[in-house]
Parts: structure tokens; C-alpha cells; sequence
């Protein structure tokens, strides 16, 4: 049981990918939050453009 313990503990073959998996959430996490803050500024500019795009008249 010691020897299964010791290899666990030393191996380190999967750190890699759990350092790369920790990155992609923590871009995850920035995407999310710079979405969340444009997502207001955004919509004015769309509801500008939709307010202009609806008093033009027709010549």
C-alpha cells in the first residue's frame, strides 16, 4: 500500500493537463465576465441603431 501511495504522490505525468484545463477556465471566467460587461453597451448601440432605422423617412 505504501509503494501504490508513494507512486501516486511522485507521479506527476498528468500535471500538465490540469495546469492547461486550469488556464481554459480561467479565460473561460474572463470571457464570461467581459460579455456580461458588454452585453449593456451593446444593446444601446443595437437600440440606436433600431430607433434611427425606424424615424428615417422614405424619400
Amino acid at each position: 500500500m505504501s509503494k501504490i501511495w508513494n507512486y501516486f504522490v511522485s507521479e506527476e505525468s498528468g500535471q500538465g493537463m490540469v495546469e492547461y484545463g486550469l488556464i481554459i477556465a480561467l479565460i473561460a471566467i474572463a470571457l464570461i465576465t467581459a460579455i456580461g460587461t458588454l452585453t449593456g453597451g451593446l444593446q444601446k448601440i443595437f437600440e440606436g441603431i433600431g430607433t434611427k432605422l425606424t424615424n428615417t423617412t422614405i424619400k
